[in-house]
């Protein structure tokens, strides 16, 4: 209530990793952020050259991102996109405050220097078009009817990505675990960003343990081992700059490290 979208175009809590010598990624290529528009606010249409995307925590039924001229639904749990220099706006006209947790390759962006940002001219890009089956949203009911059909299985383990990949530079992976299952990543040169969708599960990284339930985010930096065991049936996002390391030559693991 004290910052407004006048005030504050975006009104985010960004994740900053608090390690020496970091003052804003979450990992090294990707920062994280919870975002709030409140019931009845809209967050005006802009875009920008970081590639961008977001995991609905909590909205309610009128809850909407604008994307290039289409009016997408906000579900809980589902995954949208906003693609390089895409227009993208928010209107919350539920009556609930929405909530959701942002993923942007801005700190890739900004070391390489082609940050390009616009305004749109509207408010919110006027539109009529609806589009539920948007290449730009990933349902989460989609999702889980693509995993209960996934043929990746190991026991207690399913595993798939999201668009092919989901962005130029960021790779969308959904693991489903059953209760007591683990899903473990060797340290490696990917930089890696977690949130549970659904469940309960613990996350070892690097050999220190986190309790995570729905909408919480871990940061796996590269060079960190990762494990994940599920303490109930469990859903996790995984964000990495796989793309980006893949395309340059530099997935590669990381012998010695922990």
């Amino acid at each position: 209530r004290f910052v407004n979208t006048e005030l504050a175009e975006r009104r985010n809590l960004i994740l900053n990793n608090p390690v020496p010598g970091n003052f804003y990624p979450t990992v090294t290529t990707l920062v994280s952020a919870y975002q709030m528009v409140k019931a009845g606010e809209v967050a005006r249409s802009h875009r920008h050259t970081a590639n961008a995307l977001r995991f609905v925590a909590q909205a309610e039924p009128g809850m909407f991102t604008v994307v290039d001229g289409k009016k997408i639904p906000m579900e809980p749990s589902d995954v949208l996109l906003t693609p390089n220099w895409a227009w993208h706006g928010h209107a919350n006209e539920s009556k609930a405050s929405g909530y959701w947790i942002d993923f942007l390759d801005v700190p890739l962006t900004h070391l390489l220097g082609p940050m390009f940002f616009e305004h749109h001219e509207e408010m919110v890009e006027h539109t009529d078009i609806i589009a539920p089956d948007s290449p730009a949203r990933f349902a989460f009911s989609e999702t889980v009817r693509r995993l209960a059909e996934a043929s990746n299985i190991t026991p207690g383990h399913r595993e798939i990505a999201l668009g092919d990949p989901a962005l130029t530079t960021i790779a969308l992976n959904v693991v489903r675990l059953e209760k007591g299952a683990s899903f473990s990543m060797e340290p490696s040169t990917l930089s890696c960003i977690y949130t549970v969708m659904q469940g309960r599960a613990e996350a070892t990284i690097d050999g220190v343990t986190f309790n995570a339930s729905r909408a919480d985010v871990i940061a796996a930096p590269s060079s960190t081992s990762q494990l994940w065991r599920a303490e109930e049936e469990c859903y996790l996002l995984r964000v990495s700059d796989e793309p980006l390391m893949r395309f340059l030559g530099w997935l590669r693991p990381i012998e010695g490290a922990r």
